[in-house]
């Protein structure tokens, strides 16, 4: 796979290392290599990924996703009423953030789930000063049932929870080292960016996020990186600011 680019892109995407960052999570990662469900080793992973970033005095939420439990999509698809199968998504993504909180508490790592969906019994419902007092205390907050609102994705929420708390970046984990112009599963000579622009994101129809939550970045100047979650350390050395993956922003900021 190639993977120098032409234009601006080709400049690298060093930045400044960030004091606090929202991670998006897919569902699919906590599934590691089933097709469906929760992996005990790909939670242990995420969780050792997160633990080594907070050591290193970051403060992190996170924003998990819920595919591997259900997709609202799909299920609409299929005959679900769309509301209901978002609905029934969000849930999903609320067994994911349970199953990170314990893993990462079990590594003494303090954390606080926070719902859009009221549910008192297992988590705080989310308060944009109470997260940012958490995360002040060096506790990580994980964010569940996305935006509490069907169809709207956790990538949206993850761009909307960034903004409200005041995080410097919204870091994009996934299954290959950044953004390409094919998929480079089914293209082995896709072309790797190092950089892109918001609107060429959007121009392109670039799978990086959907075009709700990169046009909410780009109106807010929200930098995206999107990077291998399975690389080890790899979210720690993407918050200090190493070249790794594609950094979305504006060109030269």
């Amino acid at each position: 796979m190639q993977e120098p680019v032409d234009g601006p892109a080709a400049n690298g995407g060093a930045h400044p290392g960030w004091h606090r960052v929202v991670v998006k999570l897919s569902g699919e990662a906590f599934a590691g290599r089933e097709a469906l469900g929760i992996s005990p080793d790909a939670v242990v992973r995420i969780a050792a990924e997160i633990s080594g970033a907070v050591q290193e005095g970051t403060q992190i939420a996170a924003v998990v996703g819920g595919g591997n439990m259900f997709r609202g999509r799909i299920l609409a698809e299929r005959g679900i009423d769309r509301a209901r199968a978002d609905y029934m998504g969000m849930l999903g993504t609320v067994i994911n953030c349970l199953a990170l909180q314990d893993v990462l508490e079990k590594n003494g790592v303090e954390t606080r789930v926070q719902t859009a969906i009221t549910m008192g019994q297992v988590a705080e419902p989310y308060i944009p000063r109470r997260a940012i007092r958490h995360l002040e205390k060096g506790r990580v907050v994980i964010f569940g049932a996305g935006l509490g609102a069907p169809f709207f994705s956790t990538d949206t929420c993850a761009a909307q929870r960034a903004l409200e708390i005041g995080a410097q970046a919204v870091l994009k984990g996934t299954k290959v080292d950044g953004v390409y112009d094919a998929d480079p599963h089914q293209m082995p000579d896709a072309v790797r960016f190092t950089q892109l622009d918001y609107a060429e994101v959007l121009r392109r129809e670039l799978r990086v996020m959907d075009a709700t939550a990169v046009s909410l970045c780009m109106d807010n100047n929200l930098p995206i990186v999107v990077f291998d979650l399975n690389g080890v350390g790899n979210v720690a050395r993407v918050i200090r600011g190493e070249r790794i993956g594609t950094l979305v922003s504006r060109f030269g900021r």
